[in-house]
């Protein structure tokens, strides 16, 4: 793992930036696994304004969402969905043949199942790009004893459920949809954004090159090829 300081959010959306567009101008129709939240927030910014500048470099970008809130149909503004169709979807001009997002109008177990068999025909992922839950969390796979490695229904801990967009929601969700960790280790390049607050533990036990499922993103020192940019205000 390729650990970053940066000195403040914005400098480090700005080398997330530079390390995503460098693997796009290589390959055009790569697939980007894309998180949400607030950390790849300024990443998508500045894809955005790129795009504007250079709209035919995203021309054939697909896209993949790394997760879903359970029970939230993709029209929901409050939806990992909706997040993405209005930072990125739409600022890149990514038509819906280039999306694949969790199919909400299904069971979520089956929706799962749909991802999984999308991946496979569509894998696998060029660059993934995630968050740092508080509690070590990547996508929805949560800390605990055992973790599922593929696609599935994952039940949400205290923590994630305090998360700021579910805190924006009526109900919290109970579950969400994920990637497991062996599709996102698949990725040929994963780009870990590790900013926001309450992490200072996270981050430290993370950096200390301990591999735990109690620790979800330590399973990342497993790949060959990550970089982990971290804002300098979390550690």
């Amino acid at each position: 793992m390729n650990v970053v300081t940066c000195e403040n959010d914005e400098r480090l959306s700005a080398h997330a930036a530079a390390l995503v567009i460098a693997e796009i101008e290589r390959r055009r129709s790569l697939l980007l696994c894309a998180a949400t939240g607030s950390s790849p927030t300024g990443l998508y910014s500045a894809l955005a304004e790129r795009a504007h500048q250079d709209p035919e470099l995203f021309r054939d970008l697909r896209v993949i969402a790394l997760d879903e809130w359970g029970g939230l149909r993709e029209t929901d503004p409050g939806s990992t969905t909706g997040y993405l169709r209005e930072r990125l979807l739409d600022p890149l001009a990514i038509s819906a043949d280039r999306f694949l997002g969790f199919d909400s109008s299904v069971e979520p177990a089956l929706a799962c199942q749909k991802m999984r068999a999308a991946l496979d025909q569509s894998g696998p992922i060029d660059v993934c790009v995630l968050g740092l839950g508080a509690n070590g969390h990547v996508g929805f796979n949560e800390p605990g004893l055992t973790l599922d490695p593929n696609c599935h229904v994952a039940r949400l801990s205290v923590e994630t459920r305090q998360h700021a967009m579910a805190r924006s929601m009526d109900r919290p969700p109970e579950f969400g949809l994920t990637l497991g960790l062996q599709e996102i280790l698949a990725s040929k390049r994963i780009v870990l954004l590790v900013t926001g607050k309450g992490k200072q533990q996270t981050v430290a036990r993370l950096l200390r090159e301990e591999v735990s499922t109690t620790l979800p993103a330590s399973l990342l020192w497993l790949h060959g090829n990550v970089d982990c940019l971290v804002d300098r205000a979390v550690l």
